[in-house]
């Protein structure tokens, strides 16, 4: 899968991907969301979110932050935003900092990931999770449990590993708030968005279709008792990382 944007900074996605492209474990979870705008101006409306034409876009048309809100009929797990967007056709309408949030509705929205988009021109891949599991970091991730295994396979801290093993969240409602422009713009234009979510299986690279949290566990367990079989030096991880590349 294309990664978060052709190069990332910072926090800044910089860039864009002329192609739409995303795993296999994967699926677009908004075609039967409720999709509606805080503003449009006439002829520019929200629909032009979901047209698949990268020619037509939605424009707001009023203060910031500018809002698209999602509204599913039930919980869902969603792991990736992607948006078109197009500085060069755009200029001060593009996007240059977004928010998403996430809740059971409005009353409870709480913001759950910020990106800056720097100039960008193309599809903008926003992960919704703090750590994928598909990257190569991963590795390292589990690495470093083996490593430090003794000191955490008794400690309640499993449960910050597990909030980073996990790549999605579960949602009946997302916001993507426009809360600045390119070049101090006032409206914004957002010209396609697309919501992934995993299939059956919530963990790519797992054989096994594991989707409750007692499962997820216990997959994280096994993944990191492997590292540790895999490990010759309680102080490093290096041959860990290289055996498993």
């Amino acid at each position: 899968m294309a990664t978060e944007s052709d190069g990332e900074e910072e926090g800044k996605l910089i860039g864009g991907n002329q192609h739409l492209v995303v795993e296999d474990d994967l699926r677009e979870m908004a075609k039967k969301a409720a999709w509606s705008v805080s503003s449009c101006k006439s002829g520019n409306g929200v629909q032009f979110l979901r047209d698949d034409n990268l020619e037509t876009y939605w424009q707001s048309d009023g203060a910031q932050p500018h809002l698209v809100n999602i509204q599913f009929q039930k919980k869902v797990k969603l792991q990736l935003v992607v948006l078109y967007v197009d500085f060069k056709l755009d200029e001060s309408y593009t996007p240059s900092k977004i928010s998403i949030r996430a809740g059971d509705g409005f009353h409870n929205l709480k913001e759950v990931k910020t990106a800056e988009l720097v100039k960008p021109i193309g599809w903008v891949y926003i992960s919704l999770s703090g750590s994928d599991p598909r990257n190569k970091d991963w590795k390292l991730f589990i690495g470093k449990v083996a490593v430090e295994w003794k000191s955490y396979k008794e400690s309640s801290l499993l449960e910050e590993w597990l909030k980073v093993w996990e790549t999605f969240i579960n949602t009946f409602m997302l916001q993507i708030a426009v809360l600045s422009n390119h070049l101090n713009g006032r409206d914004t234009h957002v010209r396609q968005i697309k919501v992934y979510g995993p299939r059956q299986n919530p963990i790519p690279l797992q054989p096994f279709q594991f989707t409750s949290r007692e499962f997820i566990t216990y997959s994280l367990w096994v993944a990191v008792s492997f590292a540790t079989d895999y490990t010759t030096d309680g102080d490093d991880h290096r041959n860990l990382t290289h055996d498993i590349a």
